[in-house]
């Protein structure tokens, strides 16, 4: 008799059909967190709530974890930016989990809920923290999908694997931080890579 695990596991799924990656992961974590922490939480978050981590559009902090090395790298292995954000400006968002703990360490009282708000968006994922064997976790995480961005005008751009038809009118969906879109502005081509 094998011994049952938490909760129905999920595939993770795939990319949704759209625009382009819009959920925000924002991320706490204290100082020495490793990076396969960070991205194993990341993964299990996403995996559990059947989202795909090719749309994952950047993570986001606190701007006094943003150097750290585990979440710089966590940033890296998906191949999305890390976004910081000021205590300051982190404490003005009302979150549904805040924290006496996160206000002592970081002058906030969520980070990983209130990084993945800031800009906007639906809360998916609530905080969750990592579950390491045998120590206390050091990485916590929420996820957010975040609001379509209205077009703006006279901007056209380029469907995957085909050209922008003149004739039609195309609005963009622009990522300024995400590299694989390439944008046109008034007819000339402009690559973000």
């Amino acid at each position: 008799m094998s011994a049952a695990r938490p909760g129905p596991a999920r595939a993770p799924a795939a990319r949704a059909q759209g625009p382009g990656p819009d959920l925000v992961v924002g991320v706490g974590a204290s100082r020495g967190v490793r990076a396969g922490e960070v991205a194993g939480l990341i993964a299990a978050a996403l995996r559990d709530a059947g989202l795909s981590p090719l749309d994952v559009a950047e993570l986001a902090t606190v701007e006094t974890r943003a150097a750290e090395p585990g979440l710089v790298a966590a940033a890296v292995r998906l191949g999305v930016p890390l976004r910081p954000y000021s205590a300051a400006a982190l404490a003005r968002i009302v979150v549904p989990h805040p924290s006496d703990r996160s206000r002592a360490a970081v002058g906030t009282p969520s980070v990983a809920e209130a990084a993945a708000l800031a800009a906007g968006g639906q809360l998916l994922v609530p905080k969750r923290k990592s579950a390491p064997r045998g120590r206390p976790a050091m990485a916590t995480c929420a996820v957010v999908r975040r609001e379509p961005q209205a077009p703006g005008p006279g901007h056209r751009m380029t469907p995957p694997g085909g050209t922008a038809d003149p004739g039609l009118p195309q609005q963009p969906h622009v990522h300024p931080d995400d590299e694989r879109h390439h944008l046109h502005h008034h007819g000339s081509h402009a690559p973000t890579h």
